[in-house]
């Protein structure tokens, strides 16, 4: 089962949660940064995820920091399909470059 999609499916959902994204928030949260664009985070993160024993996936977490921003964790998932989420050594990524704020060079899934 792909999970691909193409280029101007990816544009065209970018561009709707763009146009969206303060009109879905209660009026409280608009115009405050609380939805991000995007975030990135770096290979290494994604590379240490995939070396757990037996990691098959990667799974995205929404949440929310104490300043109402949406922040994404990101955890490894196994084979079946339950968290990888060890006592002795948790690796849950965070503090992704957000944007607004770290926002990447513009491209067709951006602007």
């Amino acid at each position: 089962m792909s999970q691909f999609i193409s280029l101007q499916d990816a544009i065209d959902l970018t561009t709707n949660f763009r146009l969206s994204k303060e009109t879905i928030l209660d009026s409280t949260y608009r115009n405050q940064g609380t939805l991000p664009i995007c975030e990135t985070f770096i290979r290494q993160v994604f590379d240490d995820l995939l070396q757990q024993s037996d990691c098959t996936s990667i799974r995205i977490y929404l949440g929310l920091d104490s300043n109402y921003k949406v922040k994404l964790m990101v955890v490894g998932v196994d084979s079946n399909g339950d968290d990888i989420l060890t006592t002795h050594n948790e690796l849950i990524a965070d503090d992704g470059l957000r944007c607004p704020t770290n926002c990447p060079p513009t491209s067709p899934l951006n602007t």
